[in-house]
């Protein structure tokens, strides 16, 4: 994957000069994304610039990259895995390839079926069309959301960007937090798009096809979104979905393979990366290379399932151990990449991991993310379906047991006690007909933290809340969904792509110029998998349970069998020790909470104090979730907004420019 970025002036008459030079700028501070060389291209009023990370035709795939006639430019960030497929049917269609890259193949791919090839890709993308024929631009994200998109106008003039930092780089865009992209966060965990934590920031929502036509357009207008969809009829359970499944998980895992680079695999000792590892080891024509995360608290450690794996597998393995010291140090990093307000310390393993491949000379991974949303992995769709099981009969003593089932892995589970679960999970127990009744409970708990927010930040939020402006969105036969299915696409909708992709996945993965790849994200599972019947996914209380019976032969089955404990870091903890860097300290300052205006100095103050008291040991979930959005929205601030660590867009000894084209100076296009 790359970073792209660039400039467009909305008025067809404006063609301001300098913007070649700021978008190589914007590009630079890309370069974790595509440290292997630069290119730019101005023409007018639009300049496109591309941070290259190589993995496909390493001499062939420069950006940005023109049409023969140059009447169209494409700047992309992704891969296009069906590529072979695609360039066989354009050649018989007579087009003529110069270049062995998918970039190439997307680009004669819009040339043959304008925006309507979004539908034949298969892929993980965030691209910008120029085309001159026209004088608009595309914007286009995939179906999933896996590679983000940003966007901004000031002055009459769009920027764009694959990472918010890049946007930053002119010093005329305001810096400042949005109250509504603040309020979502502390709900959903990330905002929903085209929303973003920076006021006047907009991001290309998953799925969607935004067109910009110079000289009527403000702003990218979407003309068409992928949403998730489900079947509003319940279908008979059919014995064949078995094959079906393993069949398009093995053919997804396949194609991710195609590279000019060596591809390993994540390995965390959960059943979704062994499928994929195993689904790639066994194929015998390739010697697979493994990557897990250890941490030295046993509550969050799969160390011995990561070593059962890797031996049923026969893997070439690799581990990093993360420590609490280590989450510390690197999570000013994580939120430097991240760019968002994080409630969990999640990510910063993940960037340690990330660190280990590249070191370890890979620049692509094969991860199981989307499993639990795509076969109803979580223990979320669980809680819903025992909670609606309960309001059935609300006042039995037995439905209620049913609860201490669910989060067995968290030493402070809310299910702990039978009384302590009924009065939290028994809130709002009969509102079944709530569409969001699934996830109130959640929503609810992490909603608390706004309560901390300082007040002028609360009287800025919009009215009526982010549930309200979800709820305007919902998909016209939403009402007709079953109960899991309302579940399963609320999880897509709000977190899958603006949380476990973006902060988890995307960013601390480039961070370390490192590619993920997702074979359950495949459009052709994300086909499948809601058109299964309900109990195909989740069988009474056993969740992803075709996914299992599909693949009992990969996996072992210590995994297959051993109860669902979702990716976790420790949270609080690492930055109350004795050891806390200084950071911390200086974050949480009265002087900084004053700074940065988005907390309340006496909330914060308590917490602290109650942070320190406890060494932030055994503290509460919502406690937790409100010292970590504290620290990591504060870190923004003084790097991000404020600032305090501006990226390097400086030129280096040895950095490429594979194209350096400026058409307003010179009207013939240079050949790259």
């Amino acid at each position: 994957m790359c970073g792209i970025a660039g400039l467009v002036t909305l008025d067809r008459e404006d063609s301001r000069p300098g913007h070649r030079d700021l978008a190589l700028a914007m590009a630079r501070a890309l370069r974790h994304r595509g440290p292997d060389g630069f290119g730019v291209y101005r023409d007018g009023g639009v300049t496109l610039s591309h941070a290259r990370l190589s993995i496909i035709d390493a001499e062939g795939g420069w950006q940005p990259m023109a049409s023969h006639d140059g009447s169209v430019v494409i700047c992309f960030n992704g891969e296009i895995f069906n590529y072979v497929e695609l360039k066989r049917d354009l050649e018989a269609r007579g087009h003529v390839f110069r270049t062995k890259s998918d970039t190439e193949v997307l680009l004669h791919a819009y040339l043959e079926h304008g925006i309507a090839l979004f539908e034949r890709l298969n892929g993980q993308f965030a691209f910008v069309v120029f085309d001159k024929r026209e004088d608009r631009l595309v914007f286009c994200r995939d179906r999933a959301g896996i590679l983000p998109l940003f966007y901004t106008v000031h002055d009459r003039v769009l920027r764009f960007a694959s990472e918010v930092k890049a946007l930053f780089v002119d010093k005329d865009v305001p810096r400042a937090f949005s109250p509504a992209g603040l309020e979502e966060t502390l709900t959903f965990w990330a905002p929903l798009a085209p929303t973003t934590p920076f006021a006047g920031v907009h991001q290309v929502p998953p799925g969607a096809v935004a067109v910009l036509e110079r000289g009527r357009d403000r702003e990218p207008r979407v003309v068409s979104r992928h949403l998730p969809a489900f079947p509003t009829s319940r279908r008979a359970r059919d014995a064949g979905d078995d094959a079906l499944v393993r069949s398009r998980l093995s053919a997804a895992s396949t194609i991710r393979l195609r590279a000019d680079v060596p591809v390993g695999s994540y390995l965390s000792g959960g059943l979704d990366s062994t499928i994929v590892a195993a689904l790639v080891a066994r194929r015998g024509d390739v010697s697979l290379s493994t990557f897990s995360v250890e941490f030295a608290d046993r509550e969050f450690d799969e160390t011995p399932f990561q070593e059962a794996a890797t031996k049923h597998l026969g893997t070439k393995h690799a581990s990093v151990r993360c420590t609490d010291a280590d989450i510390a140090r690197v999570l000013p990093d994580v939120v430097w990449h991240a760019e968002a307000p994080l409630l969990r310390t999640a990510p910063a393993p993940l960037l340690v991991l990330s660190r280990l491949v590249r070191e370890s000379g890979y620049r692509v991974v094969l991860t199981g993310e989307g499993a639990d949303e795509v076969f109803a992995g979580y223990d979320l769709f669980r809680e819903d379906k025992v909670r609606r099981f309960w309001a059935r009969q609300p006042q039995s003593k037995c439905r209620p047991q049913l609860l201490l089932r669910l989060y067995p892995y968290l030493a402070r589970s809310p299910v702990a006690q039978v009384e302590m679960a009924k009065a939290f999970f028994g809130r709002n127990l009969s509102a079944t007909d709530d569409p969001f009744y699934s996830h109130r409970p959640r929503w609810e708990t992490t909603s608390r933290i706004q309560m901390m927010l300082a007040e002028t930040v609360r009287a800025a939020a919009p009215t009526g809340g982010g549930a309200a402006r979800l709820e305007a969105r919902l998909p016209a036969d939403f009402a007709r969904y079953s109960p899991l299915a309302k579940a399963q696409w609320l999880e897509m909708e709000t977190l899958l792509s603006g949380y476990l992709l973006s902060s988890q996945g995307d960013r601390m993965l480039m961070a370390s110029s490192v590619e993920g790849r997702f074979p359950f994200l495949d459009p052709d599972v994300l086909d499948l998998a809601p058109a299964l019947a309900d109990e195909q996914k989740l069988f009474g209380l056993d969740e992803k349970h075709i996914l299992k019976r599909a693949t009992a032969d990969l996996v072992p089955d210590q995994i297959r069998s051993r109860q669902k404990q979702p990716y976790r870091a420790p949270v609080a903890r690492p930055f109350f020790s004795a050891s806390a860097p200084e950071w911390v300290a200086e974050v949480t300052s009265p002087e900084a909470i004053a700074a940065a205006g988005l907390w309340s100095p006496q909330a914060v103050a308590s917490l602290v104090a109650k942070c320190k008291r406890t060494g932030g040991d055994k503290m509460s979930n919502t406690d937790e979730m409100a010292i970590c959005a504290i620290l990591s929205t504060q870190l923004l601030h003084r790097d991000l907004l404020a600032a305090g660590r501006d990226p390097d867009t400086g030129a280096r000894t040895g950095d490429r420019l594979g194209v350096d084209v400026d058409r307003t100076e010179d009207s013939a296009l240079r050949t790259w």
